[in-house]
């Protein structure tokens, strides 16, 4: 059988995150490896040079991804990372940045022209803005929408309420209303021997059982040849054979 790419699924990280750290000097602020993953944490200002740095000299061609994080106890509460594939070294890296609610971060849609969607997708959800981004628009919520809803202080149940009035034949926005406030539900299963009453059980008050019935062999419950026998009268059905062994049962 011919091997079409005999590369390994992802490269080692082997020497890669000293690489890399000694390579872009300055602009890091710390490097780590975890969870099999490099990650690089740079300076906010540097994060253009960096990831030029990332794509033209070290391989890694393809913006996968950027994505948000909130920290609300942090100063800097937004983590912005971008995630980097290089294709042929079949190899990625992850580098990040921090930011506040009034910081701006540097665009790279210099760099990847992709970017422009993920920025408005980190803005939408997390409100950061990227200075140098000429169409950051909301991409997901709709025209109107108020907040930011990956942020950890947004409510579960938002601000307003969207839907169709089939009076006004449109869709209205309303304050959220609840029909009763959030409950929690903290059930014991009853497969784990529960020792509460379980609605409809009212009447099965039974004192437990020390030592459960068993049957060690057919004539305790009921089953042989007499059964068959008894249960094929009145039918054109003959009782199955038994072996001597089952008889003597």
């Amino acid at each position: 059988m011919s091997v079409l790419n005999s590369a390994p699924k992802f490269a080692s990280n082997e020497g890669v995150l000293d690489a890399l750290t000694s390579a872009l000097g300055a602009h890091v602020i710390s490097s780590s490896e975890e969870h099999g993953e490099i990650i690089l944490t740079v300076k906010r200002e540097s994060i253009e040079d960096v990831l030029r740095s990332l794509r033209d000299d070290h391989a890694y061609q393809q913006l996968v991804e950027i994505a948000g994080v909130d920290y609300p106890d942090r100063a800097e509460r937004f983590e912005v990372v971008y995630m980097l594939l290089s294709l042929t070294k079949n190899h990625r890296v992850l580098v990040k940045v921090s930011t506040d609610e009034d910081t701006p971060v540097p665009t790279v849609t210099t760099l990847w022209p992709v970017a422009g969607w993920l920025e408005r997708e980190v803005f939408d959800m997390y409100g950061v803005t990227f200075d140098g981004n000429t169409d950051l628009r909301r991409i997901l919520t709709d025209y109107g929408f108020e907040g930011h809803p990956f942020r950890k202080d947004f409510p579960l149940t938002g601000y307003t309420e969207l839907r169709y009035s089939e009076e006004e034949k449109r869709v209205v926005y309303e304050p959220v209303k609840l029909a009763q406030d959030f409950r929690s539900f903290d059930f014991t299963s009853p497969w784990e021997g529960a020792d509460y009453v379980l609605p409809g059980d009212e009447k099965a008050d039974v004192p437990p059982v020390d030592k459960p019935k068993v049957t060690e062999k057919p004539a305790d419950t009921g089953a042989g040849k007499a059964a068959d026998a008894k249960a094929a009268e009145g039918s054109k059905a003959n009782p199955p054979a038994m072996d001597k062994k089952e008889e003597g049962k």
